[in-house]
């Protein structure tokens, strides 16, 4: 019988598999092999921001061509109704307590990460979230809500939380040359994982609804068993770097950037430094701007541009018939897309930049750029630009996604590469805060500016104004960063005990003998960046394939 010990891993039967030291690297492993593997399971992930495909069959589960609505609607009502169907607002709180339990779940089990390893993980967060996809279609086929809040609520944003930082200290320990390039690469599948989630969805949904059945259950259980395996393989491809492992010809600077730390900060003390409190206000600045534009992307363009998105500028979305509401909703969809697009191009570019400007310097280009564009934005929808209105979000979109991917990074700069997997998952906590904060701050600006008479198309404007606000905040926190004080540094005593507790042995310190060194690709990684990608490129074509539709 399996038994947990003292270090939290698991001894027994069949657990030696997922065991850290079973997963440190041996001589010849291409460290190119690693970023593909975290996209098998951030690509699996991302689909939580595509949830909202599922949104409206599950608001007609019962009536089919349309909700069978109760006498009495409400939020609890929602929850244990067999006879009617679910309102689509109680159906976002799937989405809410995910993202607050990706936070939650990061911050707890980080540490416990840190020593367990990626593989373990990998493997708890694939049966988290393909078992989140499996209870929810139960849930929808027994018509109960508490179950899918419980699946891919509660139990798939364990699954979010520990997946998105598995590959963290993992590849900022492999590519100690490009930490930002290397995070960039991994975290990017989360924002590309709705582009390949979302048309994949429809496309099940299609197949297997019926006169009497939307196919969403159907739908559930296929998508939790096909990201159930892409998870375990990307799980069983981690491998951790040895100890005192680097590069083969580089060798660290011999005079470190004033905000690069050669040192480390222990976890249990990273938090009572003022960096911690000002780099999780960075990020929940920036994700609360974005994340609100994104929950709200498809109404705000069709409420803002109405009957002019297809060739009727003269007419206001209220005033479309029904056939020509379908064509601007699929329009608004292709934006939606688009900005998943730019969103995973800027996770990429932006974080293989901050390699070159540093990190500090990203985040002021950021926050400056961002408030730029959020100010201009509402007279680029008073000049009745599509173009300039849908290029400025693609922009801020990018800087968005760019603001998660360099994060690891700039908390690897500021903290040491020791803990910064665990460090990554509290601030993360950021994240789950931005993601309620965000959506709400829309929604709800939205709605008082309608109840005061506001016309629905100048509806946005003030939100634009606001939401540059935030930005504004979060360059103050960026200026305010400096180095950590030498007070919180681990001693070289301190850090070489911690090392040789993670090492198997003295005989897995192999120093430049992992094969490509210096970068570039073999047959094995490049079959392996295959495998990722073409999925991927498949995503990027369906979701240009609609985005052109805009224009």
């Amino acid at each position: 019988m399996a038994s947990i010990d003292s270090a939290g891993t698991m001894a027994g039967v069949g657990a030696g598999l997922l065991d850290r030291e079973h997963t440190i690297a041996k001589a010849g492993f291409n460290r190119w092999l690693v970023p593909p593997a975290a996209l098998c399971i951030h690509l699996c992930i991302g689909m939580s921001y595509g949830l909202s495909v599922f949104w409206l069959p599950l608001s007609r589960a019962i009536g089919i061509d349309k909700p069978a609505a109760c006498s009495s609607p409400s939020m609890f009502g929602d929850l244990f109704t067999t006879t009617c169907d679910w309102q689509i607002t109680n159906l976002l709180f799937i989405f809410t307590i995910g993202i607050v339990m990706l936070g939650l779940s990061a911050a707890v089990f980080g540490g416990w990460l840190e020593r367990a390893g990626p593989r373990k993980a990998g493997a708890v967060a694939a049966l988290c979230w393909a078992g989140g996809f499996a209870i929810s279609s139960f849930g929808v086929y027994v018509h109960q809500l508490w179950i899918l809040w419980l699946g891919l609520g509660l139990i798939g944003g364990v699954g979010l939380g520990l997946g998105y930082i598995s590959p963290v200290s993992t590849l900022v320990k492999w590519f100690p040359d490009r930490r930002g390039m290397a995070t960039g690469m991994a975290i990017m599948g989360f924002g590309g994982g709705a582009m390949i989630g979302s048309p994949l969805a429809n496309l099940l949904i299609n197949y297997f609804k019926t006169p009497t059945d939307v196919g969403v259950w159907q739908a559930f259980l296929v998508m939790g068993l096909i990201y159930f395996v892409f998870m375990m393989i990307g799980a069983f491809a981690y491998r951790v770097s040895p100890v005192g492992w680097q590069p083969e010809g580089w060798t660290p600077p011999a005079q470190a950037k004033a905000m690069i730390t050669r040192n480390n900060v222990h976890l249990e003390d990273a938090h009572k430094t003022p960096q911690f409190w000002l780099m999780w206000m960075v990020l929940c600045m920036n994700v609360s701007a974005g994340i609100g534009v994104l929950a709200m992307a498809s109404p705000m363009l069709q409420e803002i541009f109405g009957g002019s998105l297809i060739g009727h500028p003269d007419i206001g979305v209220s005033a479309l018939d029904a056939t020509q509401k379908v064509a601007v909703a699929t329009i608004a969809a292709g934006f939606v897309g688009l900005l998943s697009l730019f969103n995973i191009g800027g996770r990429f570019f932006w974080a293989s930049l901050s390699d070159h400007i540093g990190r500090k310097s990203t985040y002021y280009t950021f926050f400056i750029l961002g408030i730029a564009l959020y100010a201009l934005a509402p007279s680029f929808a008073h000049m009745g630009s599509r173009l300039l209105f849908v290029g400025a979000f693609c922009v801020i979109l990018t800087m968005y996604g760019g603001g998660f991917a360099t994060i690891p990074a700039y908390l690897a700069d500021m903290f040491g590469p020791q803990f910064v997997g665990a460090i990554h998952g509290r601030l993360l906590t950021a994240w789950s805060t931005a993601g309620v904060v965000g959506p709400l701050l829309v929604g709800y600006i939205r709605d008082a500016q309608l109840q005061a008479g506001i016309d629905r198309a100048l509806a946005y404007d003030r939100t634009m104004y606001i939401l540059a606000g935030l930005l504004v905040i979060g360059l103050v926190c960026n200026f305010l960063i400096k180095p950590v004080d030498d007070k919180w540094h681990l001693s070289d005593a301190e850090v070489a005990k911690l090392q040789a507790e993670s090492a198997k042995s003295e005989a897995a310190i192999q120093h430049g003998s992992f094969g490509i060194g210096k970068g570039g690709l073999d047959v094995k990684a490049a079959l392996f960046w295959l495998f990722v990608g073409v999925p991927l490129a498949w995503g990027v074509w369906k979701t240009l394939e609609s985005a052109v539709k805009i224009f």
